[in-house]
């Protein structure tokens, strides 16, 4: 990891541009479900994970918009509770819809979630 090292008795002054990360917006896009309208996500990673997360979203009856680095959910127009199993393996994180979707709509019905595979011998 990179450092700054600072010496002197300067002010600092400026700005930087901090990059959206991975696990703080996953998080955050389950969370959209539980708001009745339009959320507007910036700064966000186009990653595999992110990607699945908005198939869900769109599973659930989402209407959802990507450019860019920004992604646009509505969320009005969710018509169901059903995460398919295609899409919850994909990652351990599709579990956090759970939580979301059981405090708004009182039921979910999700499989496992994907991730590391345990064998037991």
């Amino acid at each position: 990891m990179s450092k700054l090292i600072i010496s002197g008795g300067q002010k600092l002054k400026g700005e930087i541009i901090i990059e959206g990360a991975k696990n703080a917006v996953l998080p955050i896009l389950a969370a959209t479900v539980l708001n009745e309208g339009l959320s507007v996500i910036k700064n966000c990673p186009r990653l595999k994970d992110v990607e699945v997360m908005v198939n869900i979203l769109k599973s659930l009856g989402c209407k959802v918009n990507m450019e860019d680095n920004i992604i646009l959910i509505d969320s009005s127009t969710i018509n169901n509770t059903f995460i398919p199993e295609e899409l919850a393996v994909e990652m351990r994180c599709s579990i956090i819809f759970m939580g979301a979707i059981l405090s708004k709509y009182g039921k979910v019905t999700i499989s496992y979630p994907g991730g590391c595979v345990i064998i037991w011998v």
